[in-house]
């Protein structure tokens, strides 16, 4: 079940493996890259906006944009996700052709792993299509083309783009490649053996999306991809200077494995690391909140009160965030459909459309209804189950709660539990 946008940033982890990556890599792009998580925060930090109003319709308007199927985003994130559910596997592989390499005992799995330099080279080669068909997907072009894309990557990309993109050159072709893997890679397409290609996980999930009708054609797409996109690779590297043993030192203090060998630990790095997904997210987020800020900037300034009576007149709107009264509760939900004096809502919790209820529109708010200190709540736990707690602080869209729910506690447990938790995360009793 696909995550709505405000979830998958809400959901993004302020600090793992991955973040720690990414963190370490910031020398190749200088302060470009903050882990802004949290979709109000990301509101606030990309467009300055601190207003509520305004940042609660940049919200309902940039969900809108991604819910919308004639826009590319859900597209632009199904694509960063297969990145790196595929590298699981392809990591997994190289691992296992690498410690076949070494153990003389263990040899026989050479035979039934592909070989890592080649999985790795064909790894990079598709996440650069990859990423020039999000780009083509996010900015509403109809056809992927690499020349315009490798100009925006030149002149125009910035944060989380440009992060991935200096993560790619490092974490997929320096480190495990060695310095000379653009040579590498040109061994390899320039061959014309596109049966390389076609039997890689990646390459099977993405093929559709690919120009061409026929594998001859795809390979044609893959090679002319890369051929893009080489130069502006080598003047990463020339300009900033890296080489394999500097990112190593870079991630080497929080990464141990084994065998110190780069490839082992660039595989590593892909079995335990989505970079790929993460900043997609972050990207796709911050194109979706710039486009909706466009529209709201120039809208009449809103304020509660006309949300108000805009409430009160039944005035909602398809993909507007609501609060939605269900069983004496308030749930965070988006407007699927209106009829009449009914509208059907998809809560945020789970987004299930087995769920999707239709609400009268007198039980029906604006979404971010603010709660005040001392509100008896119920919050979503991380175990699925909603349980009582009573708000302590409140900052932005984050509160701190603390449980009062008797069923939360086991006999040996001490009460007073509290957790900072994000606005989707609570419901008022009515």
């Amino acid at each position: 079940m696909s995550q709505s946008i405000i979830q998958l940033v809400d959901q993004l982890p302020s600090d793992n493996i991955t973040v720690k990556v990414l963190k370490a890599l910031d020398f190749i792009a200088p302060g470009q890259w903050t882990n802004t998580v949290g979709f109000d925060q990301t509101i606030r930090v990309v467009t300055g906006e601190h207003d509520p109003t305004k940042i609660q319709r940049i919200k309902e308007k940039a969900l809108a944009l991604y819910e919308d199927d004639k826009n590319g985003y859900k597209s632009a994130i199904s694509l960063y996700q297969i990145v790196d559910k595929a590298d699981t596997a392809m990591a997994t592989a190289a691992l296992a052709n690498k410690i076949g390499e070494k153990i003389e005992f263990l040899s026989f799995l050479n035979k039934i792993t592909p070989k890592a330099d080649t999985a790795q080279t064909i790894d990079l080669v598709l996440k650069v299509v990859i990423e020039i068909i999000a780009f083509c997907k996010i900015n509403g072009m109809p056809q992927p083309n690499p020349q315009v894309f490798v100009e925006s990557l030149t002149n125009n990309y910035t944060d989380a783009s440009l992060m991935r993109m200096g993560a790619l050159v490092c974490l997929d072709g320096l480190l495990p490649l060695v310095p000379d893997f653009l040579s590498k890679i040109h061994s390899i397409i320039d061959g014309g053996d596109d049966s390389l290609v076609k039997d890689n996980p990646i390459f099977s999930s993405i093929s559709n999306s690919l120009p061409g009708d026929n594998p001859t054609a795809k390979f044609g797409f893959i090679t002319q991809s890369f051929n893009a996109v080489q130069g502006w690779m080598n003047g990463l590297i020339s300009k900033t200077g890296v080489t394999p043993s500097a990112i190593f030192q870079k991630i080497g203090s929080f990464i141990q494995v084994a065998d110190d060998s780069l490839d082992f630990v660039a595989a590593f790095i892909d079995q335990t690391t989505n970079y790929y997904e993460h900043t997609g997210i972050q990207s796709v987020a911050r194109s979706l909140i710039l486009k909706a800020y466009e529209s709201v900037k120039n809208e009449l300034p809103s304020t509660s009160d006309l949300d108000s009576k805009s409430s009160e007149k039944g005035e909602f709107k398809v993909g507007q965030l609501v609060d939605a009264l269900s069983e004496d509760y308030w749930y965070s939900a988006t407007i699927r459909e209106i009829e009449g004096k009914l509208c059907l809502v998809r809560y945020l919790y789970n987004n299930d459309p087995s769920e999707d209820e239709w609400i009268k529109k007198k039980n029906l708010r604006p979404a971010g209804t603010k709660y005040k200190v001392g509100d008896e709540i119920e919050v979503l736990y991380s175990d699925g189950e909603w349980y009582e707690a009573e708000i302590l602080e409140i900052d932005g869209d984050t509160y701190l709660v603390e449980y009062t729910d008797e069923e939360f506690y086991d006999e040996d447990d001490d009460e007073g539990e509290t957790e900072k938790v994000a606005w989707q995360r609570i419901c008022c009793e009515d």
